[in-house]
């Protein structure tokens, strides 16, 4: 909701920038996808890492702290 409020902002301002900005974010979008992609990806390798050191404190905890 912010981001509408500042372009509307840029469009009273510069209304040329904003229709080039306005063109231009799908793009852009399009080129960080896969960085996004990346990064999930990334994120679940270091949790089952996580998970997998922290299995064997888990299991001598006993059944009580499951």
């Amino acid at each position: 909701m912010a981001a509408f409020f500042l372009w509307c902002i840029l469009f009273v301002l510069c209304w040329p920038i904003a229709l080039l900005a306005l063109v231009i974010y799908p793009f852009v979008w399009l080129l960080t996808l896969p960085l996004r992609i990346l990064g999930i990806a990334v994120t679940g390798v270091l949790g089952f890492l996580s998970a997998l050191f922290l299995l064997p404190v888990r299991l001598l905890r006993g059944p009580r702290a499951i």
